[in-house]
């Protein structure tokens, strides 16, 4: 999949000032010319002072040297060099050199002022310009509507803006920049396409060698933030009688004793409505209830009727306990219901948003009018409204949107206010869009030679960088321990907690409490308290590669711009790290396409450990004849299922944000105790179906179904990170081949000694594949110091100053960070910082105004002359997410494809 610019970069050039750029740069190389001339003054000016005739004399040179030294000219220049010529001839030739040398640096200086000032007012027009254009002010409609709200109101461009000015100016740039030199998917910064390697298809013609064409075609997909229909389903139940409309379950997973009831209880907590991007939060707890007669009798009716409102379950239990069916009985059976519902052993499934949805509003309107009451058709009547603005917000231009979305949350707000909401709210993001730029197509050879090979070669030390294997491999300690080698585990819940109460939870606060800021950053020893080997050997491998990138530092030169990693430094860290790991690993990598004076390179971002983890988010914009995404992946994931086992996805049940919805794509789901699921029943795998045995002969741990006969391997399809998922379906990942395991080389590597403050790391590469850029590391201190009340210009040649002292590139990406350890300032993401931009540089030291205590600083690679995506446009930052899949069959035809047996409980038809 292509993610690519939604602006080419070509669209920032406007925002550079090549005159304000070669002034400085002239002028730095004229001051740095004056230094080494008055360097090589000072020793004969001092000797000449014992030299000159008299005191007067002596008098005038010693203000001479002082004057070269402070870098400042003589009053009377051609007197000084009269002077020294009668005292030294070669003294006099320097000297002859500084002066016109330091009357040119003068003059420099002051042409300089007013052509900054002039360039600074047009860069500021030319940023004006620019946020007229459709990719850049569609996307701010949803990522920041307070800004975009502001754009028709900004000031005139000026020299020296006031604060307000400066401040909106910082945060369009922010924007500007992510849409033409970043690649992170969100509306129109960024447009995603699906590719393929091979023939070309009808329409995208393939450009010669690793070139792609990018065109013109952009198809929106806007669906309404999923946290809004949470919020309408809370209203809904919060009222007595409209709950008394709505079907009631008991909790999925549930387990009668004798004497009590086992339960999980997931509670979720709402996120901030205010935030740019949040999600409801979810956590899982086993409960146990003693078991009543009251609640005997109530699981009694479930099962004479599966499915029973609340308010008919509520009148049959009243029926039942009194014995008159009276009001009184009525409202104690309902207050009885309501607090099961409390406490999670009740659950009203109905509106709750199903992960697989295509369209959360309209799935949310059709469970209303599923009902069948007046209240419920009248708020799917009033649905209507938003649906029909959604349905023509992908063809509005920007102000038929910017109303469209104040209808949407109008709406929205009053069907809060009529649902008994006292103080209506709507998240500040309204509605997420993802932007389709169709299909490209690549020549295989090219990328299987840069990318396919070195890729595979690093998949052997992968399991270093992968901060869950630990975990996963204290799991099967903690089985190990319990059942033996060859064991068996018939109670899949219990293991998860009795795993989580004796040792994963502690396990987690004691390896979180370790500091994140160890010796060079390296990784600190695992936590071993079950003595696992594999554990031990992971450490050993993490302790080689570090040791082995220290000696192949140490050997560079002190200005060398890369570190090559070898076959045999690979084959040293896998040979530590042994086998053990999991055979079924597939692989997605985040990739760039660079060059270097001439040679191809492939520039690794990202890479996790799974399956389908690039594509899934994006399946409701490529749902068609053309492309048919879904069922191209679903044909995939049916021929990479290790042989004997069948792949199971884990939901974490109903979505909490849009960034989790995808298309179904496994045969199977796994349902945790808590969730409902929309699978047919027979793709249902229910917890207690399944059971765990440990294979002595692969030494693993096995998920296993009862009913199938089959492995069951969980796959988690979703975008949310796995670590905030509930307790019980962040276990089951622990079966799964999902992981995280972007390399980070220079952990535990102590960086070059700098006098300067600034510490450098060469690029970093194994063959074609780059798996660092070059970054410097600056001290708060080693950062450009000015007095308080410096000029724009002269903090601009203060940076310019300090980009050559340190050799950095014209343009980077930046992160600032606090003192000690803690997330980046301002944004989690690298801030692009083009040193030939006078708005960049000031954009640059509001963020380190922040208080940073270290920036950091990472070339721009590919730079701009190697991108590789062309549009009509010009060349657009891209960035290809590549599935890389264990061996399977010939990939069948589309016929054959079209003709796959049905599984089992298919849920995909």
């Amino acid at each position: 999949m292509l993610r690519a610019g939604g602006l080419p970069v070509e669209a920032v050039h406007g925002l550079r000032s090549a005159e304000v750029f070669g002034w400085a740069e002239e002028l730095v190389a004229e001051e740095e010319r004056l230094a080494d001339l008055g360097a090589r003054l000072s020793d004969p000016l001092s000797a000449l002072v014992k030299l000159a005739p008299d005191a007067d004399g002596r008098r005038r040179v010693l203000d001479l040297r002082r004057r070269v030294f402070n870098n400042r000219m003589p009053a009377r220049p051609a007197e000084a060099l009269a002077l020294v010529a009668e005292l030294d001839q070669d003294a006099a030739e320097l000297l002859a050199q500084w002066l016109p040398a330091r009357q040119r640096l003068a003059e420099l200086r002051d042409a300089g002022g007013p052509v900054f000032e002039r360039e600074l007012v047009r860069t500021r027009a030319e940023l004006r310009r620019l946020a007229s254009l459709d990719e850049l002010r569609l996307g701010l409609l949803l990522a920041s509507p307070p800004l975009e709200a502001r754009l028709d109101g900004i000031g005139a461009p000026s020299a020296a803006p006031d604060k307000r000015t400066r401040k909106m100016e910082r945060s369009l740039l922010s924007y500007l920049y992510r849409t033409a030199c970043k690649t992170s998917p969100f509306s129109t910064f960024t447009p995603v396409a699906v590719g393929t390697f091979g023939e070309p298809v009808a329409g995208a013609e393939p450009a010669d060698g690793t070139e792609l064409l990018l065109g013109d075609g952009r198809r929106s997909h806007p669906r309404l933030n999923v946290v809004v229909l949470a919020r309408l389903a809370e209203l809904v139940a919060a009222d007595p009688e409209r709950r008394a409309d709505l079907p009631v379950a008991p909790a999925s997973g549930m387990e009668l004793t004798e004497d009590r009831v086992r339960y999980v209880r997931r509670s979720v907590t709402a996120g901030d409505a205010g935030a740019a991007v949040s999600f409801d939060a979810a956590r899982d707890r086993l409960f146990f209830l003693r078991l009543s007669g009251v609640l005997e009798r109530l699981l009694e009716l479930f099962r004479q009727r599966p499915r029973i409102r609340f308010g008919e379950l509520a009148a049959e239990l009243a029926a039942q306990l009194g014995p008159d069916g009276g009001a009184a009985d009525a409202g104690d059976a309902e207050r009885y219901l309501a607090a099961l519902l409390d406490v999670g052993i009740l659950q009203l499934p109905l509106l709750a948003t199903d992960v697989h949805t295509g369209d959360p509003l309209r799935s949310f309107q059709r469970a209303l009018r599923s009902l069948e009451r007046p209240w419920a058709t009248a708020v799917a009547d009033r649905l209507a409204g938003p649906i029909a603005a959604l349905e023509r917000y992908p063809a509005a231009d920007v102000p038929t949107r910017r109303a469209l979305l104040v209808e949407i949350r109008s709406e929205l707000a009053a069907v809060q206010a009529e649902l008994g909401e006292e103080r209506a709210s709507v998240p500040q993001t309204l509605l997420y869009e993802d932007v389709a730029a169709g299909q490209v197509t690549a020549d295989p050879r090219p990328w299987a030679r840069l990318a396919a090979e070195p890729l595979a070669e690093l998949t052997r030390i992968l399991p270093v960088f992968d901060l869950g294997l630990a975990q996963r491999l204290t799991l099967k300690g903690f089985f190990l321990a319990r059942h033996g080698r060859g064991g068996r585990s018939d109670d899949l819940l219990q293991l998860v907690h009795d795993f989580h109460e004796d040792i994963f939870n502690q396990y987690l606060q004691f390896t979180a409490a370790k500091s994140g800021d160890a010796e060079h950053r390296g990784y600190p020893p695992e936590e071993n308290w079950l003595g696992q080997p594999q554990i031990t050997a992971l450490d050993r491998a993490r302790a080689e590669l570090a040791r082995r990138m220290r000696h192949l530092a140490e050997q560079l030169p002190d200005d060398a711009e890369e570190l090559a990693l070898t076959d045999a430094d690979l084959a040293a860290v896998a040979a530590e790290l042994g086998t053990g790991v999991g055979e079924f690993a597939p692989h997605s990598h985040f990739v760039q396409l660079s060059a270097q004076d001439g040679e191809p390179l492939v520039v690794l971002n990202h890479s996790y450990g799974g399956l389908c983890f690039p594509f899934t988010r994006f399946t409701h914009c490529f749902d068609d004849d053309r492309v048919a995404l879904p069922a191209g992946l679903r044909g995939t994931l049916r021929r990479v299922v290790p042989e004997g086992a069948v792949l199971a996805e884990v939901t974490a049940g109903a979505a909490t944000t849009n960034l989790n919805l995808h298309a179904r794509l496994t045969d199977y789901e796994l349902v945790c105790p808590g969730e409902t699921s929309t699978a047919p029943e027979g793709a249902q795998i229910h917890l207690d179906d399944l059971y765990v045995e440990h294979d002595p002969a692969a030494d693993r741990l096995v998920l296993r179904s009862r009913r199938l006969g089959v492995e069951v391997v969980p796959v988690y399809l979703g975008y949310l990170v796995p670590m905030v998922l509930p307790d019980i379906p962040r276990s089951l990942l622990l079966f799964s081949p999902t992981s995280r395991v972007t390399p980070e080389l220079w952990r535990g590597v102590p960086a070059a000694a700098s006098e300067t403050g600034v510490a450098r790391r060469p690029r970093v590469r194994l063959g074609s594949l780059v798996l660092h850029r070059r970054n410097w590391t600056a001290t708060a201190a080693a950062l450009p110091q000015l007095p308080p009340g410096a000029t724009e210009s002269e903090r601009y040649l203060e940076w310019q100053r300090w980009r050559r002292r340190h050799s950095l590139p014209d343009r980077v990406f930046a992160r600032a960070y606090p003192e000690g350890p803690g997330v980046p300032l301002g944004a989690a993401k690298p801030q692009y910082v083009d040193f030939a931009s006078p708005l960049s540089l000031t954009a640059l030291d509001a963020l380190l105004s922040g208080g940073a205590g270290r920036l950091v600083l990472e070339e721009m690679l590919p730079g701009e002359d190697a991108l590789h995506v062309r549009s009509a446009h010009g060349r657009h930052v891209a960035e290809l997410a590549l599935e890389i899949l264990p061996s399977v069959p010939p990939e069948p035809s589309v016929e054959q494809n079209g003709a796959i047996e049905t599984r089992l409980g298919e849920p995909n038809q």
